[in-house]
């Protein structure tokens, strides 16, 4: 029997429920029809965060968690495909290694390609490096990684991203929203980022940077975040925002607009 098809008969079954499944590269779109079902048996209403707690245990096909809804979580031990969080709607999806694993996660793979492509909104945390494209078009979620290839944040609309690690070239590219906050000690990221539309800064909201790598470390044990927090006074001037330089005008015109507004 086919994942989604455990999960949705799993739901007969009251909420909130934590269920756990060893999970296959032939596993794909794992979360889609879940969630599907729920819409369809909830209508508008909202699954409180918890709802749903799926925890597996395995490399995942493509497309994990493509349009999860708020409420369900999906934690994979192990690594994933391409594509993870495709049109993540409101859904929580954590990537982490196995317990005991010594490799460096930032050095390491652990999602493929296009993870969060077109996403609206929902967390994700990958304590490992992403493939090629990450955040494309994503327009809504936030997400902490470790790492990630070439090409990523290209064309996003909005959202967070936060990568504790190195980008590959052409970050940026196109990016009209949204923000992004890369651990940059060395200054590299001034050559690997397309600054054709964004521009490069100091970080505006340290606390809510911290917030989210104090997630990251928590929910999947990354070896980086503790250690960054250990030394966060540091650290945290070491990152480097991202933000597309027309946001940023919208942005200061709303401010000014805010007290005309008042008056």
């Amino acid at each position: 029997m086919r994942i989604d098809a455990v999960l949705i008969e799993a739901l007969g079954g009251s909420l909130p429920a934590r269920i756990n499944l060893a999970i296959g590269n032939d596993d794909r779109s794992v979360g889609a029809g879940v969630s599907g079902e729920l819409v369809r048996r909830m209508g508008s209403d909202r699954l409180a965060d918890g709802s749903l707690q799926v925890q597996l245990t395995g490399s995942a096909g493509q497309s994990l968690g493509a349009f999860l809804i708020e409420g369900v979580t999906l934690d994979v031990i192990g690594d994933a495909n391409d594509y993870v969080g495709k049109g993540l709607s409101g859904g929580r999806i954590i990537v982490r290694p196995p317990d005991g694993v010594q490799r460096d996660a930032a050095s390491n793979i652990i999602v493929g390609n296009t993870c969060l492509y077109g996403a609206t909104s929902g967390e994700a945390f990958f304590a490992g490096q992403a493939g090629e494209r990450f955040a494309v078009r994503n327009s809504g979620a936030t997400a902490v990684v470790e790492a990630i290839g070439d090409h990523g944040c290209e064309y996003m609309t909005g959202g967070t991203i936060v990568v504790l690690g190195k980008v590959g070239r052409n970050f940026a590219a196109g990016m009209s929203g949204g923000v992004a906050m890369v651990h940059d000690p060395d200054g590299g990221l001034a050559d690997t980022c397309n600054r054709s539309s964004v521009t490069l800064g100091p970080i505006e909201d340290a606390e809510m940077l911290r917030h989210l790598v104090e997630s990251h470390a928590a929910l999947t044990g990354s070896v980086r975040a503790a250690a960054m927090l250990d030394d966060w006074a540091t650290v945290v001037g070491e990152f480097v925002l991202v933000m597309p330089t027309e946001y940023r005008a919208a942005l200061d015109r709303a401010v000014v607009r805010e007290p005309e507004l008042a008056a």
